[in-house]
C-alpha cells in the first residue's frame, strides 16, 4: 500500500472525504459510547458486549487508516462517458471464449473505493483490466491469468 496512487474520480474522492468525516466524528464518539456501556456491565475479561465494540472500533479505526492512505495517495481521472471504449471507471460486459452469450460478466475498471455493489473489480493495473482498455464492444481480448492465457469478447460497455 505504500507508495500506491490511486486513481479515483472526483465523486469517490468526495464520497472518501464524506464517510472519513462522518467515521471520525459521529463513528468515534459512538463506538466510544458503546464501550464505556459494555465497561459498566462489569469483569472485562468475560464481557462479550466489551470485546464485541472493541473489535469494532479496531474495524472502524482500520477503514479510517485505509480512506486517509487514499485520500492522500490518489489521482484524479475523468471518464469520458461518450467515449465508446473501456475506461476508468467503466462497467465492461465480458463473454469468455467458449462461454455462451447468457454467461456473460460485467467488470469494473477501477478502484475497490468505487466499486458498484454487485459488480467484479479488475484493477487498471491488472492482467484483465490493462487488457480491456481503450477496447470497443466486438473486441476480443486476450490476458495472461494464473491458469494460462485467456481470450474474452467484449459484449457491453456501462
Amino acid at each position: 500500500m505504500a507508495g500506491e496512487i490511486h486513481r479515483i474520480t472526483k465523486e469517490t474522492l468526495d464520497k472518501l472525504r464524506d464517510e472519513y468525516h462522518h467515521l471520525t466524528t459521529v463513528g468515534r464518539t459512538e463506538i466510544a459510547r458503546v464501550i464505556e456501556t459494555a465497561r459498566l456491565l462489569g469483569d472485562l475479561s468475560e464481557n462479550g458486549d466489551y470485546h464485541a465494540a472493541k473489535d469494532e472500533q479496531g474495524k472502524m479505526e482500520a477503514r479510517i487508516r485505509q480512506i486517509d492512505h487514499v485520500i492522500r495517495n490518489h489521482e484524479l481521472v475523468e471518464r469520458d462517458a461518450h467515449a465508446g471504449t473501456v475506461q476508468h471507471a467503466t462497467i465492461v460486459r465480458v463473454v469468455y471464449d467458449g462461454d455462451a452469450d447468457e454467461d456473460a460478466q460485467d467488470f469494473f475498471i477501477g478502484s475497490i473505493e468505487e466499486k458498484p455493489e454487485g459488480v467484479l473489480v479488475a484493477s487498471p493495473t491488472s492482467p484483465l483490466g490493462s487488457a480491456l482498455l481503450g477496447h470497443v464492444v466486438g473486441d476480443e481480448v486476450e490476458y495472461d491469468a494464473p491458469s494460462g492465457t485467456l481470450r474474452v469478447r467484449i459484449v457491453g460497455l456501462h
